[in-house]
């Protein structure tokens, strides 16, 4: 599980496994970095695309790697748990989109299956007012500008201001962030306190090492 006093840089992972492979071998070996099999990684591979990288990534640092299975389950989320924790999956993404009803089964499948829950809050104007609709806190809350907003408005901000209201009110939830790609991205989301920066293309033209400097 993570620890709460550190600060982690986590990887989307979206190509092919043969590639996804290759930069996961390139990685610097730190417990700070938390491997993402990405969306679109998950529904062209499954079950198969989390075990390889729970292999690859624990195979790198001598000890279980921390993955995440980013389902954006929107409904009837039992089932995909199920698979990706059996899988190998460390924790699993749910959309703050969805039904109330909906997250609190999944978080409650989570807790159930041994993983950590994460509701990610992409195009949700006011995180807070979910989180206090909710029977139970997730693990994570994921402050996040999608892709498609970047190429369509890229002056829309991501709302760090959440993050402190949230940990203000819920001390126990981590923040992660997405939807910065470079390094003074990364910097500013550990300036503003969040706990985790998820990061994608970036990473992937020149395996940019300035990205893990907050890793040592």
């Amino acid at each position: 599980m993570l620890n709460r006093k550190s600060k982690y840089l986590q990887i989307a992972f979206n190509r092919s496994l043969d590639e996804v492979r290759e930069m996961i071998t390139a990685l610097p070996v730190s417990e700070k970095i938390i491997i993402e099999a990405g969306t679109p990684l998950v529904k062209n591979y499954g079950k198969k695309s989390i075990a390889a990288l729970k292999n690859w990534w624990s195979e790198k640092i001598q000890k279980p790697g921390y993955i995440v299975a980013d389902l954006k389950c929107m409904d009837r989320g039992l089932r995909e748990v199920e698979a990706i924790a059996e899988a190998g999956a460390s924790a699993a993404t749910c959309l703050g989109l969805a039904p109330i009803e909906t997250i609190n089964e999944f978080i409650k499948e989570c807790e159930k299956a041994g993983i950590d829950s994460i509701v990610d809050m992409m195009n949700i104007e006011f995180p807070f007012e979910i989180l206090q609709k909710l029977k139970k806190l997730p693990t994570i809350v994921v402050l996040h500008r999608g892709v498609d907003e970047n190429k369509r408005n890229r002056g829309k901000q991501i709302p760090y201001d959440q993050i402190h209201r949230i940990k203000g009110t819920y001390n126990n939830v981590l923040i992660s962030v997405a939807g910065g790609e470079t390094g003074r991205d990364v910097v500013r989301t550990f300036f503003n306190d969040s706990d985790i920066a998820v990061i994608w293309r970036s990473f992937y033209p020149t395996f940019n090492t300035c990205l893990f400097s907050w890793l040592i």
